[in-house]
């Protein structure tokens, strides 16, 4: 007779205890990720903003670009992103497209007048809600990697136990939903229209979900037994950080300007996550011990929802600072050319607060500093504006190949009506990166997984 077993098993994502979901050290790198959102011009141009200005979303590259605006100004922007992974995992490729929606920045800029006499012509106050990173993600990956890694199944009631030694199969699948958040507060001003200043002050909310589903499939040599394995888990986090950032922008000529700027780190004074835990301590079981064929249940119908505890687990994170460089060509008011140069060291990530040893290790041993470039365009045609972008951003990791590094494109156009404008923005970009959802096994591979990413946004701006 055959047996199928199922074993639903929650392990947490404590400091010492190998996870399927995403680690620590994971965690620290997207958490520390940039996406190129904001409003539709900004996207369009791949965020070379830095020497540019004149658009609300760039005060979080350079908050002294706010004081180019002529005028006050009031833009929101909404977005949808269309996500394409596919998985290869033991020569088995498996695509999974999702889509997603969202308010991706809304903001304002007050212009004044400065006094009489004075050498700073003008001031500028901004305000901007911007999504920094935007999480939402999910893949399926399946194939057989031929080693078996659960073995044995604790409730077997022979004697001896049954020996699992015969891999069939393996599953996962991953769902992240959630999003990186800022709120920026710049303040610039201009000496003798030729230096532009700013400070800038921006707080951040994290909200970050994965749940994490792993089955294997294995056979007993000796006996016509199957053991069938699920183990899933949920990972919900939440916190919240700030940073700092300045820079300039100088008119060198009536036809190019320079600026710099920095950002100093992001700090998360403190991140709470809470994960799925596999004991019911009231009983002193596992409850994930169940009798009967496997099913990919939804969270409602999963039988732990009752009896499970949940571990809360508090940490610190300090994401890197990073320096901007930029140049812009312009063209009075026909066009311009502009390029940012960015250089950001994943070696001064830092975890907090908890034992995280061996992560700041990989921090400062497996990462580097990144190079990261950014061009844009614009050319206008009246009321009509065309515009176009490119964007490369290294790998952190030092022994990433080329293929690790993601690069993208972006297009776009606006039509201004007089006191209102309204853009729209086409943007694609690429990533290849490994997931390893055996990670305490070095014998078996991580997955392949190639992300290709997709979003339009729309941007109405008002004048004040």
């Amino acid at each position: 007779m055959k047996y199928f077993f199922t074993l639903i098993f929650f392990i947490t994502a404590t400091f010492t205890i190998q996870s399927q979901s995403l680690g620590y050290q994971d965690l620290a790198l997207l958490f520390s990720g940039n996406d190129n959102n904001g409003s539709a011009r900004f996207v369009a141009m791949s965020g070379a903003f830095g020497a540019v200005g004149g658009d609300i979303s760039a005060m979080n590259i350079n908050p002294a670009g706010i004081a180019v605006y002529k005028n006050s100004v009031f833009s929101g922007s909404i977005s949808t992103r269309n996500t394409e992974v596919t998985s290869t995992y033991y020569n088995n490729a498996i695509t999974t497209e999702e889509a997603f929606f969202n308010a991706s920045q809304a903001g304002a800029v007050f212009v004044f007048e400065a006094l009489n006499d004075s050498k700073w012509s003008k001031f500028a106050v901004g305000f901007n809600y911007r999504i920094t990173k935007d999480f939402g993600n999910g893949f399926s990956a399946g194939g057989n990697s031929g080693i078996a890694t659960f073995t044995d199944f604790p409730l077997d009631q022979n004697t001896p136990h049954l020996e699992y030694n015969i891999s069939e199969e393996q599953r996962f699948r991953s769902t992240i939903k959630g999003e990186l958040s800022e709120i920026n507060i710049a303040f610039s001003s201009v000496h003798e229209n030729k230096l532009y200043a700013g400070v800038g002050l921006n707080f951040y909310d994290l909200n970050f979900n994965q749940e994490a589903l792993l089955t294997e499939f294995n056979n007993a040599a000796t006996d016509d037994q199957e053991l069938d394995i699920d183990l899933y888990q949920v990972n919900n986090t939440i916190g919240t950080g700030f940073s700092l950032n300045a820079g300039f922008i100088y008119k060198a000529h009536k036809f190019f300007r320079f600026g710099l700027a920095y950002q100093t780190p992001i700090w998360f004074s403190e991140i709470l996550q809470d994960t799925n835990y596999g004991f019911d301590s009231e009983n002193n079981i596992d409850v994930g011990f169940l009798q009967g064929e496997t099913t990919f249940f939804t969270e409602e119908e999963a039988p732990y929802t009752e009896a499970n505890d949940w571990q809360y687990i508090a940490y610190r994170l300090k994401t890197p600072s990073h320096l901007t460089a930029s140049a812009a060509f312009i063209f009075g008011e026909s066009g311009l050319i502009s390029i940012d140069y960015t250089n950001k060291n994943y070696q001064n990530i830092k975890l907090s607060e908890g034992y995280f040893l061996n992560e700041n290790q990989f921090f400062q041993n497996d990462l580097r500093a990144t190079h990261n470039v950014k061009i844009g365009t614009e050319w206008r045609m009246e009321r009509l504006s065309l515009r176009g972008g490119y964007q490369f951003e290294q790998s952190p990791l030092k022994n990433a190949s080329d293929l690790e590094n993601t690069t993208g494109y972006s297009f776009g156009g606006g039509y201004h009506f007089g006191n209102s404008k309204f853009d729209l923005s086409y943007s694609k970009s690429n990533l290849n990166t490994a997931y390893d959802f055996y990670s305490q096994f070095s014998n078996i591979n991580a997955a392949n997984l190639t992300t290709n990413n997709s979003k339009i946004t729309a941007t109405l701006t008002l004048n004040l």
